[in-house]
């Protein structure tokens, strides 16, 4: 095992000079990246409509083609599912993956095309191996296996989600599933546990066989989204009585994490993985692509991926919502602004809002960090809350109230007769605070500090009193989501709202839960 732990790191660090020539060439990489994909698409269905033929720069393309969301693409993905081609993408796509859903849908499905697989997530898991060897050359990653948290498969006529039956060899999963059906035979020996158990579609009955197939397992690397690692991490331990997963894996040195913030939860897996010299990698890879990696080992910053196939542009967050916005290139973008991201890309996605906000850490090269999402955040009274200022005074409380968090969620109060309004907190501890007020006081103060408009709002309590905090019993959030058939690695408790209708929901879950007890 040493000498393929070897010869492994040796292939994986030769991708680097590649990726030192998309960070020193970003806009041409980019501009390269555009006339491929139009070139690629203009004998398409929705090249000939757009006469893809024509266009000559980035501004015709932008002129020329709408900025789209799911709602706009989905007759054309709908005649995918089919069995239609040629729409979006040339190639045949045979790959859908199964997103969260919109306000009109319980799931979104995006088209997943052998390009995309290859060149973007494929890509994207590779280079974050590339990286990580090239930054840690000691690794013994490969003398092991790695576990990965993933979703489920199915083909697109067993879907509950759609009513029409559909032709041909097609599937539709998790994205992360969709790639582990689709790994190559050298990725699958690495890997832990056996197909059969990763792809299974219950979701509890997968995490219990999974603990039982992977700690005899010499796991040395964890993917997953932190949420449900944590809920695999707990299972682990309670099996085989130990204290942390250094203890069940001694050779474990790499947390894979993304799709959610790590902030919330870091305290709870430094618990878990219990070594100064232990290694926490994130990625921000969705199921329409595959765009950072954080490159280096002491930040939070991600290096954005410039050369799969995606090409990027960013919309200033005052112009979401307008009839006609303006979107920026690369060269146009500024530091610690936030941008809505808008991709258009090898799987057929074209001027597609994505729905994620990001900030420019740094220019030189292009380093982001998420900021939240377009449809998450809280601006009921002016406060204009976002995700990143959350989970930042989430953080900040539980440091100073020596208290951890399981999950947590938030919406407005509404003005009354009698009181203004404020912003509820259901929040479901791993450790309670001693006192639950000072810890509201903390958390009330950090907000105020990270947020100026909402800490106008709070001024004198004139528009904004201090936050209303509910602790959740334990297993609260786990049973909403369950209520909602939304367990699995792709669904994330929503953090911020901008009405009432998921903390009313998880609060009639509860009453049930209560009275069942």
């Amino acid at each position: 095992m040493p000498i393929i732990n070897s010869i492994l790191s040796w292939w994986m660090k030769k991708r680097i000079h590649q990726i030192e020539l998309f960070m020193k060439y970003p806009h041409e990489v980019q501009r390269d990246w555009l006339t491929r994909l139009i070139d690629s698409a203009m004998y398409t269905e929705w090249g000939v409509k757009y006469d893809y033929h024509s266009i000559q720069t980035l501004e015709d393309f932008k002129k020329r083609v709408p900025i789209q969301n799911y709602d706009t693409l989905k007759p054309f993905i709908q005649r995918l599912m089919n069995g239609e081609q040629n729409i979006l993408w040339p190639s045949d796509v045979k790959w859908f993956a199964k997103s969260s859903g919109t306000t009109a849908d319980k799931s979104k499905f995006i088209p997943v095309t052998a390009e995309a697989i290859e060149e973007c997530h494929f890509k994207g898991g590779k280079d974050l191996l590339s990286i990580y060897c090239n930054n840690h050359p000691e690794t013994q990653i490969f003398t092991g296996k790695g576990l990965i948290l993933g979703g489920s498969t199915s083909s697109l006529a067993q879907s509950s989600d759609q009513t029409s039956l559909f032709g041909g060899e097609r599937g539709l999963g998790d994205i992360s599933a969709v790639l582990m059906q689709n790994l190559p035979l050298w990725v699958q020996l690495i890997r832990t546990p056996d197909l059969s158990i990763a792809l299974m579609e219950k979701w509890e009955e997968k995490i219990e066989k999974m603990v039982r197939a992977t700690i005899p397992e010499n796991v040395t690397n964890i993917s997953g989204v932190p949420t449900w690692t944590l809920v695999l991490a707990k299972q682990v331990l309670e099996v085989t009585g130990k204290k942390n997963l250094l203890e069940v894996w001694p050779n474990l040195e790499l947390f894979v994490h993304g799709a959610v913030s790590f902030t919330p939860y870091e305290e709870q897996f430094h618990r878990l993985f219990p070594s100064p010299s232990f290694n926490y990698l994130e990625t921000y890879n969705a199921s329409e692509g595959f765009f950072g990696i954080q490159d280096q080992s002491k930040s939070e910053e991600m290096l954005l991926m410039l050369d799969y196939g995606v090409f990027y542009e960013f919309m200033p967050m005052e112009e979401y919502g307008k009839e006609d916005p303006k979107t920026l290139n690369l060269e146009e973008v500024e530091l610690n602004k936030n941008y809505t991201l808008i991709i258009s890309t090898n799987a057929g996605l074209w001027r597609y809002l994505i729905g994620d906000t990001i900030k420019f850490t740094s220019l030189n090269p292009f380093r982001i960090k998420i900021s939240g999402r377009t449809k998450h955040f809280i601006n009921a009274f002016g406060e204009e809350v976002i995700v990143e200022n959350s989970d930042q005074a989430i953080k900040i409380a539980c440091d100073k109230t020596d208290s951890l968090i399981k999950e947590y969620t938030v919406a407005p109060i509404y003005f009354s007769s009698t009181e203004n309004g404020a912003h509820e907190w259901l929040i479901e501890f791993e450790k309670p605070p001693a006192n639950i007020d000072y810890f509201t006081e903390v958390l009330d103060n950090a907000l105020k500090s990270l947020n100026s408009d909402y800490e106008a709002k709070r001024y004198k309590d004139m528009a904004l009193r201090l936050p209303v905090l509910r602790e959740m019993p334990p297993g609260t959030f786990y049973n909403w989501l369950k209520s909602k058939d939304k367990l699995g690695g792709q669904y994330k408790v929503p953090r911020l709202s901008n009405n009432r209708k998921y903390v009313d929901e998880i609060k009639e879950v509860l009453r049930k839960m209560t009275v069942r007890n």
